[in-house]
């Protein structure tokens, strides 16, 4: 074998090595710190706000009321943002993510090598998806918390924190995009990547709020598991 061709064999070998063997350290820490909760705070006071955790098989959502004594979200996130501009779905979710895989990767087939390469290494920008709906159903992928007013209060602040805002101080609607007829799609703040993701965005509202959650998680079962769902 030609000395060149054995040193590029090497080199694409140790590459190879060197993926696999981060990808795997990756997936230990993810694994074991999914695994490890934070408890919740402890309360003496009556929790009166519903808290929904609910999880598609691979992203959680938060969801929360449309209207509480504490806040009004149509004021920044109107019904009119969503095709079917129904008022009668009186809660709506929060989702953090990538722009790229939200707005342009609507199915996992669809998804191009550049777009996870963006994601994955801080190298694009972020959205949030705001879903209108009716009171969900607790299930295995649907977990119902309750908070204080205090932790809805920081829970509040957190996600009006991660939207981008414009000059007058409302999140700034990515207009013409949507799933289906009742979500809208919003300008974020903060970047996406392996080590912050959709799911470590919903884990760290938890934590805000006072709630169980995984001491670190980029997937949704790290979450769900914290939250009650004992089968993960």
């Amino acid at each position: 074998m030609a000395p060149l061709l054995r040193n590029t064999l090497k080199i694409i070998g140790y590459t190879v090595a060197s993926v696999v063997g981060v990808v795997a350290v990756y997936l230990g820490v993810a694994a074991v710190l999914s695994r490890m909760a934070v408890a919740a705070e402890p309360v003496s006071e009556a929790a009166p706000v519903d808290l929904f955790v609910r999880s598609n098989g691979v992203h959680v959502d938060l969801v929360v009321p449309v209207q509480t004594e504490q806040m009004d979200w149509t004021q920044q996130l109107p019904y009119a943002h969503t095709r079917s501009n129904n008022p009668a779905l009186n809660y709506v979710a929060f989702g953090w993510g990538d722009k790229g895989f939200y707005l342009y990767t609507p199915t996992w087939a669809e998804l191009k090598p550049s777009t996870a390469l963006r994601a994955g290494f801080w190298l694009s920008t972020s959205a949030m998806h705001t879903t209108f709906l009716a009171r969900p159903q607790p299930g295995p992928d649907c977990v119902a918390l309750h908070l204080t007013r205090p932790q809805y209060a920081r829970l509040m602040a957190y996600l009006n924190a991660s939207f981008e805002r414009d000059a007058a101080g409302q999140p700034q609607w990515i207009a013409g995009h949507s799933y289906g007829a009742d979500d809208a799609f919003y300008e974020a703040e903060r970047t996406y990547s392996i080590f912050y993701t959709c799911n470590t965005w919903a884990n760290n509202g938890l934590k805000i709020a006072g709630q169980r959650a995984a001491v670190w998680t980029p997937f949704d079962t790290g979450i769900m598991r914290a939250v009650g769902n004992t089968a993960l």
